[in-house]
């Protein structure tokens, strides 16, 4: 296809924006990128009764918080505004009116109660999925079944009427997906779809075909649950005469629950404790929703996270910056089948890019996580306490309690650690270090280390047998960052002070 490549995300304002479609929308963009293309952004607003005030926004800044920068969009000018389905209203009836006049769609007059008659008389047949369809609607009240002059009479006087596509019974659509390769589907599983309904509001089937032919799209990138409507899009091409200008299908596959049985839910993603939105969300009752962003996922992992969902580079190599992913990105690396939400995952992302952020970004991070605790600090203290805690932490709003030791002496000892990390050996190396700390002029981690490594060696004993305790008395936790570096941010007067406090504090649990 010799042609610009156009993209486009189209999600619906009804709700939060689901995880799944932030992996939609991240790899139309790395498509458009990667192709020199276009991205644009079109709101589906046509079932205006599941309409949710504030979606929008929060699309849009689900979208920019990821990083995903559009070309076009409701919120920056475009050649094809507007792009809210809703204001484009007026476009749609043309288009299914062509389709009428041509005998490739009609008009349908039945009522709720005659619809769900229909359904038990199919069901009442064994017919596993009852539809409206080339059988059934031989059955109905519409412009097929009624005399020409009592449709005119019906629509003159306003009875309420929906249009519905004119499948064919015996015919094979077939297509070709980028993904899954060729497809083919027999009309006779197709139901008519409702293509306007009774408020003059087209459905989703064809305000989709008509505004992607508009606006030019080159490639229509989207959900595997969309691939069952796709022979019904591929018809709506043919009967309008777009089928030459039509764009290439690729259907992603499924986010799946962590243990791979059957697609990822909000409920699912409740059971195993972990978001399924990007942003929090004020739900039906009120309550807020939590999301990644809230609970501390960088923007840079979880695009990193996402695109790993699915696609593959076909290497070793896992951390990628966006730039890297545009140029790797193929939608031939996608897989078919679908992939394990696995949020340990996620965290292992997050973790290797916090580690990777300057020691000053998460200073900052660490002092307003004190600032919460009413606890003071310096950006430098914070910005070398941060250096010494990122490598142990998974998310940067853990560095204010993991800090907390910087700041508040150990006043107890658990039981099992005294028993085990404090010993004779150690209590003298404790009080050789305290003596010989109180005589430095100057003090680092350096050189408190050298006095340390005199002191074990004079002795004869073993770092790894002796340093635990003495961490202990300075810290309450027998492991952690290198303990060195924590005494030259502790400071000299804090550190004499704590092992004061621990030597008389387990003094007496040697004595037997």
């Amino acid at each position: 296809m010799n042609r610009e490549v156009r993209v486009r995300f189209a999600p619906s304002p009804t709700g939060a924006l689901h995880i799944g479609g932030v992996r939609t929308a991240l790899y139309n963009y790395l498509f458009a990128r990667k192709m020199g293309g276009k991205m644009l952004l079109r709101i589906e607003d046509t079932d205006q009764n599941r309409f949710v005030e504030f979606a929008e926004k929060y699309i849009q800044e689900a979208l920019a918080w990821v990083g995903i920068k559009l070309d076009e969009s409701p919120w920056q000018e475009g050649p094809n505004a507007p792009y809210r389905q809703s204001e484009r209203k007026p476009m749609y009836m043309q288009y299914a009116m062509q389709l009428v006049n041509e005998g490739k769609a009609y008009y349908a007059f039945d009522t709720s109660e005659e619809l769900d008659e229909m359904r038990k008389r199919m069901e009442a047949a064994k017919v596993v999925s009852p539809a409206y369809n080339s059988i059934t609607r031989v059955q109905m009240k519409n412009s097929l079944t009624l005399p020409e002059d009592e449709v005119k009479v019906k629509l003159a006087a306003g009875e309420p009427y929906v249009i519905r596509i004119k499948v064919p019974r015996k015919e094979e659509i077939r297509f070709h997906d980028l993904i899954r390769g060729w497809v083919m589907v027999h009309s006779s599983t197709l139901d008519d779809k409702v293509l306007m309904k009774s408020d003059g509001m087209p459905t989703y089937h064809l305000a989709n075909i008509v505004d992607d032919h508009l606006m030019n799209i080159s490639h229509v990138i989207r959900g595997e649950e969309w691939l069952p409507s796709a022979p019904l899009h591929i018809l709506l091409y043919k009967y309008l005469g777009w089928e030459d200008s039509m764009p290439e299908f690729a259907h992603l596959p499924l986010l799946l629950k962590p243990d791979g049985n059957g697609k990822l839910s909000k409920r699912d993603a409740d059971m195993h404790g972990f978001p399924v939105f990007p942003l929090e969300w004020k739900g039906e009752n009120g309550d807020m929703v939590r999301g990644f962003r809230e609970d501390g996922y960088l923007p840079e992992a979880m695009v990193n996270f996402l695109a790993m969902l699915g696609w593959n580079p076909g290497t070793n190599q896992e951390l990628f910056t966006m730039d890297e992913l545009i140029k790797e990105f193929s939608l031939e690396k996608i897989s078919k089948s679908g992939a394990k939400f696995d949020i340990n995952k996620a965290k292992w992302f997050n973790q290797q890019y916090l580690k990777q952020m300057p020691d000053e970004v998460l200073g900052e991070k660490l002092l307003q996580g004190l600032k919460t605790r009413n606890i003071e600090c310096s950006s430098d203290k914070a910005s070398k306490i941060a250096h010494l805690l990122k490598e142990r932490v998974v998310f940067d709003n853990e560095l204010a309690q993991e800090a907390i030791f910087f700041f508040e002496a150990p006043q107890v000892f658990s039981e099992e650690a005294v028993k085990t990390k404090w010993s004779t050996d150690t209590e003298f190396v404790a009080k050789n270090l305290l003596e010989k700390i109180s005589k430095l002029s100057s003090f680092s981690a350096a050189e408190v280390k050298a006095i340390a490594h005199e002191i074990i060696e004079e002795k004869g004993l073993k770092l790894g047998k002796v340093m635990p305790g003495v961490r202990m008395i300075l810290t309450g936790a027998t492991s952690g960052p290198d303990l060195m570096e924590i005494i030259e941010v502790l400071g000299k007067e804090e550190v004499i002070s704590r092992l004061k406090n621990g030597i008389e504090k387990l003094s007496a649990s040697l004595v037997n």
